[in-house]
């Protein structure tokens, strides 16, 4: 299909699993009603981010994946004939769990998953705690719209990760993510982490010739300390910006994808093309020291 409409589910949470969920199911079935094909969520979207703190009890919070989440979702997206990307707390077996996201197919296909390959440790993101890093590699998922490329929240400061993705085929590439501002932090901070953030995922659309959708979360989380972000976003693949939401609002936006664009961009701007593979093996190494 050379179009595809992608919807977008930015919302806030609560400490209520049940609740988190049916809020997602209605904002899908919104973006399905306002003709979406393909609808991603937030990453970890059925419970708070629980990250923030090291806590044995958040372990309660995983599930299997496939499982009971995402059958309720396969039938969902059979019944509204829509692709649908979940992110979910992935319970592998006793003791090992993964930040894994879902996708299923418009016939209700359960297509597979992608476990989150970089996980990050910083104050009040400690997910290096409760997530095994990905050992799927990475992942695309040939759906009945397009071909989906799909990475989780840390991994969008990897162009590594965007490059392969597209090297495998992705002709959109997916981000749901959980990033938020300290509220204790000033606004010049603010604006220059989200810009950073955005910036670098447009990058990825550049180099790669591809659309990026990024679907973050919103609202007051950690007793009110820590304040996410929102600023949903799609760019085209020369970096434009198709649509951003805002900061604070619970929104469901459907944008239209032209896929035909990622020929016309690269061919333009042959950057594929112009890649010198043959140089490139000093990018397996973890620093290049110059003795």
């Amino acid at each position: 299909m050379s179009t595809v409409k992608v919807g977008m589910v930015q919302m806030a949470c609560t400490n209520v699993q049940s609740e988190n969920l049916a809020k997602a199911i209605k904002g899908i079935k919104d973006a399905a009603a306002k003709g979406a094909q393909i609808v991603c969520l937030q990453e970890l979207f059925t419970s708070l981010y629980f990250c923030d703190v090291e806590d044995y009890d958040n372990f309660k919070l995983a599930e299997a994946i496939p499982g009971a989440t995402t059958d309720q979702l396969s039938s969902l997206a059979a019944e509204l004939n829509v692709v649908i990307i979940a992110s979910l707390f992935e319970k592998r077996t006793q003791g090992l769990y993964h930040n894994t996201t879902a996708v299923i197919d418009a016939d209700g296909t359960y297509l597979g998953k992608y476990r989150k390959m970089h996980i990050p440790d910083d104050p009040a993101y400690f997910e290096k705690f409760y997530f095994t890093p990905g050992d799927l590699g990475y992942k695309v998922f040939k759906t009945k719209f397009a071909t989906l490329g799909v990475l989780i929240c840390w991994d969008q400061w990897y162009p590594e990760a965007a490059r392969i993705t597209a090297l495998m085929g992705a002709e959109i590439l997916f981000y749901p993510t959980a990033i938020g501002w300290a509220t204790s932090q000033d606004e010049a901070t603010n604006e220059e982490q989200y810009n950073a953030w955005q910036t670098i995922q447009r990058s990825h659309a550049v180099a790669n010739g591809i659309h990026v959708v990024s679907v973050n979360r919103v609202g007051f989380e950690q007793n009110g300390a820590m304040k996410f972000w929102g600023g949903s976003f799609v760019s085209n693949p020369f970096g434009s910006l198709l649509y951003k939401a805002s900061h604070d609002a619970e929104e469901t936006t459907v944008v239209e994808l032209n896929l035909a664009k990622t020929d016309q961009y690269r061919t333009h701007w042959p950057f594929l093309r112009d890649r010198r593979i043959d140089s490139y093996q000093p990018i397996t190494k973890r620093f290049i020291d110059d003795n």
